[in-house]
């Protein structure tokens, strides 16, 4: 917890109310009207802590005669500054009124900013440490003298379920590293809060089980069995159960059960992005099969060790689990495990800049897995000669390629839908990419006709997709709508776990349109289906910046900023991809700025910064400009925040965008003076959204006008 600062007001919200300045803290009983109290616990609640007049007097006096809760109002606000600064030296100082009425955000430190703030760290991070200082901020439930006032009982709710689920994210950073103990520490405090969290419980018995601890992991299923009988009427999910029986049918096996259980662990935190986590787990549980005979699953788990390494860029460490693997197979008649090393090698090849020959190792493994492998097996080396073919420059011949191979053959395993999936991964990079955007149209609709002709409906539905996302930027919506929703038509009838993209497309069109609703219910079918997407990490962040986006539209950055806590929550569980995510660091930096929080404006800017870095174009460094004019504007620097928009208003006209750089103009507008320059761009804004259908924003630069 940070010091207190001489001056500053320090409003205690977790655990009860309680409020110092500087070094002073205010006993309760000095606070003589209940309401003055109330007031200042609404305004560190809301928003940038700032309401409305009307809000307050809704808040504290519902129903009463407006002139007579005004007058009530001004013996409040007269009280809670009397309290904050008994000199009164400024009648301001720390409370404005009028007819909105605010806290100085300057001046003020509110626990719960500080643990959300805290909380978006720890998952932009991933770090325990980080983790344990956001907890640590958690002094308990919000207000619990407030439980029961309507403005209170929704934000009690949604904290205390960030704390929890920060917990249980702890503990998988810290399973995954062998610390088995703080693991089951923070388990047991959210079950002690919530009995029936069967998240927690599960993971609480797994963590029993890797600690020789069977038969506290069986009483805890039978704890958690009793208490979703007792509290919900249900049993625990299937794969609970498929836990438990795991863990007591292992009871004779000790090291084999835990080596599998590390590798099971290891496999959860590849999937949501921890790959350090995966590396310690997959050693650990290599350690545990040492000596046991277990050659077979040893090399499957040095390969999945040589994968994680990758991810971190351990290439040296990737090359020695592969080469272990390789010897382990040896000798072997496993021609499937075989084919998936093989493939191991081939992005290992990849990744020390060897195409050629890594080329030549992920066909050698795809024959082999078509041979002896599974639809998922076939899928994952598919996906690997996307990624050579990408790094060769050489993406866009490959799948037509593939297609021309596969036919409709691939329709008849429904697992092969993920490789369509993963190349609108690829294909983003094209759609946003410097010298490769203005070409898209072209090779989508020659796709869409090669893929018609083979009777491969996977790559039909991609190619509609691919050929709408390219109309909707360069502002064709019409056009575009009908593309993707014949995208969405052949996902349907192919593989309800596949087809995001599409639906969030057409979210995004709908909120360039101005649509809320319709934009709401397209947003709902793309998270439906990436609640069971095998390839989740390069979905929630597209459908969370649409849905950040929506709000900011509709003027209301503190629910965009609620959608940004949303993201970042579900990319602690299954990962983030940065190219699929780019749009959400400038939503995210926009809505921060707009409450006047500068730190979080901060945190996006810089992710959006890392991926201009990291992708050079003009789409990703429009923005990155873009994030780098909101900071501006939470720094107050007006002048600062025009500039910056500007340039990414001539970014997006370069990356062929017009309604980003339509949108730029206009925050570039309200950024200036007034002057006649702006008074131009908002002109040349209000036209280029009346010629694209944008009415929303259109109404916007005609009212700033």
């Amino acid at each position: 917890m940070t010091a207190a600062v001489d001056g500053e007001v320090r409003i205690r919200l977790l655990g009860g109310f309680r409020v110092s300045v500087g070094a002073r803290d205010i006993p309760d009983g000095e606070w003589r009207l209940r309401k003055a109290k109330a007031l200042v616990k609404l305004l560190a609640l809301a928003p940038g802590h700032r309401l409305q007049r009307e809000q307050v007097l809704d808040y504290l006096w519902p129903g009463l005669d407006p002139d007579a809760a005004g007058g009530q109002l001004r013996k409040v606000v007269h009280e809670a500054r009397r309290i904050l600064d008994p000199s009164l030296s400024a009648l301001d100082r720390y409370l404005v009124s009028g007819e909105q009425f605010r806290l100085r955000r300057e001046s003020t430190w509110v626990d719960v900013d500080a643990f959300e703030a805290a909380a978006l760290r720890a998952r932009r991070t991933g770090d325990p440490a980080v983790y344990a200082a956001a907890i640590d901020l958690y002094e308990g439930d919000l207000l619990p003298e407030d439980r029961y006032e309507d403005w209170a009982t929704a934000k009690e709710g949604s904290l205390r379920s960030d704390f929890l689920a920060l917990l249980v994210e702890q503990a998988r950073l810290l399973e995954a590293r062998a610390n088995f103990d703080g693991a089951v520490s923070a388990l047991r405090r959210v079950i002690a809060a919530d009995p029936v969290h069967e998240e927690a419980g599960a993971a609480l018995m797994r963590v029993l089980a890797l600690t020789g601890r069977r038969h506290e992991a069986m009483q805890e299923h039978e704890r958690l069995r009793a208490a979703l009988d007792r509290e919900l009427g249900v049993e625990p999910d299937p794969a609970t159960e498929r836990l438990f029986e795991q863990i007591r049918s292992g009871l004779s096996a000790e090291p084999e059960l835990a080596g599998e259980l590390l590798e099971q662990v290891g496999g959860l935190r590849l999937m949501s992005g921890d790959f350090q986590g995966a590396v310690t787990a997959f050693a650990g549980a290599i350690t545990r099969l040492r000596g046991s005979g277990a050659n077979a699953r040893s090399a499957r788990l040095h390969r999945k060790a040589a994968q994680a390494c990758l991810m971190t860029q351990d290439t040296a460490s990737a090359e020695r689990h592969v080469r272990a693997a390789e010897g382990l197979l040896a000798g072997t008649k496993d021609e499937a495990e075989k084919a998936r090393v093989l493939e191991a090698r081939a992005n290992w090849l990849w990744a020390v800049g060897r195409y050629d020959e890594a080329q030549s190792a992920a066909e050698a493994s795809l024959a082999a897995a078509g041979a002896y492998g599974t639809g998922e097996d076939v899928a994952a080396v598919q996906e690997t000669l996307a990624i050579i073919c990408h790094m060769r420059g050489a993406w866009r011949p490959g799948l037509q390629a593939e297609i021309e191979r596969l036919g409709d053959a691939g329709e008849q395993d429904p697992r092969l839908g993920r490789i369509f999936e993963f190349h609108c991964c690829i294909g983003e990079y094209h759609l946003y990419g410097d010298g490769l955007c203005e070409t898209v149209e072209d090779y989508a609709r020659g796709t869409l006709a090669l893929a018609i002709n083979r009777g491969a409906r996977h790559a039909q539905a991609f190619a509609w997709c691919l050929l709408g996302e390219s109309l909707l930027l360069q502002g064709r919506w019409d056009e575009a709508a009908g593309c993707l929703e014949r995208s969405t038509e052949l996902y349907a009838e192919l593989d309800t776990r596949s087809g995001v993209l599409p639906w969030q497309r057409l979210g995004e069109l709908a909120v360039m349109r101005g649509d809320s609703s319709a934009a709401a219910a397209y947003l709902r079918h793309g998270m439906a289906i990436a609640v069971v997407s095998p390839l989740a990490q390069h979905a929630w962040g597209r459908l969370y910046a649409t849905a950040a986006l929506d709000a900011l539209e509709r003027g209301n950055p503190a629910e965009a900023v609620r959608v940004v806590r949303s993201a970042a929550s579900a990319a602690a569980r299954y990962g983030e991809c940065p190219t699929c995510t780019a749009l959400l660091y400038p939503m995210a930096a926009e809505a921060f700025a707009a409450l006047g929080d500068r730190a979080g404006a901060s945190v996006f800017t810089q992710a959006a910064e890392r991926v201009a870095h990291s992708f050079q174009s003009s789409a990703w460094t429009a923005m990155a400009e873009s994030a780098r004019g909101s900071l501006a504007l939470a720094d107050a620097d007006a002048g600062g925040a025009r500039e910056r928009f500007l340039s990414a208003a001539r970014l997006y006209e370069r990356a062929h965008q017009p309604f980003w750089s339509a949108r730029s103009k206009l925050q570039a507008a309200l950024a200036g003076t007034g002057g006649p320059a702006d008074r131009h761009l908002l002109d040349e804004a209000a036209s280029a959204f009346e010629q694209l259908g944008a009415v929303r924003t259109l109404d916007a630069a005609r009212r700033a006008a």
